[in-house]
């Protein structure tokens, strides 16, 4: 594959985009029957790898988190994914685009991430229907690998 396609991909995949590598242990949080399927599916190319569920009982290099409006609190939402994720980690986290039902405000998710104790960039779109918003952990010590 030429350099070309490679950045080709990187701009058509979001999840090569999000900055998934492959052999990456990702975490699914929040999974239901409306989450977009064709980014799961591109996730898991990009790890070259199955997603690990809730129930994953391992530390992982990056977390998953679906959230809508009313899955509950947004702050404890993400506080708790951290507890799944090395230092230094990232937690994508998806909610509903604009005007769909579950829309989480962005003045929202930026207060939750900063209180948690997260840095947030910038939303970007990674589907018809989902906005991601990288939020990363700050880097402590060495790694616990």
């Amino acid at each position: 594959m030429s350099a070309t396609a490679d950045h080709a991909e990187e701009r058509t995949n979001p999840a090569a985009r999000l900055g998934f590598q492959p052999g990456q242990v990702v975490q699914e949080i929040g999974y239901d029957d409306d989450v977009d399927q064709e980014l799961r599916e591109a996730i898991e190319e990009a790890i070259e790898g199955d997603l690990m569920d809730e129930d994953y009982d391992d530390v992982a290099d990056a977390v998953v988190l679906w959230f809508r409006d009313d899955d509950g609190d947004l702050t404890d939402a993400l506080v708790d994914a951290t507890t799944y994720i090395e230092e230094g980690g990232a937690i994508l986290l998806l909610t509903p685009k604009t005007g769909r039902p579950g829309y989480v405000e962005p003045s929202d998710i930026s207060e939750a991430a900063t209180t948690a104790g997260l840095t947030a960039s910038k939303s970007v779109s990674v589907g018809k229907d989902w906005s991601g918003s990288r939020l990363a952990t700050p880097k402590g010590a060495a790694k616990k690998r």
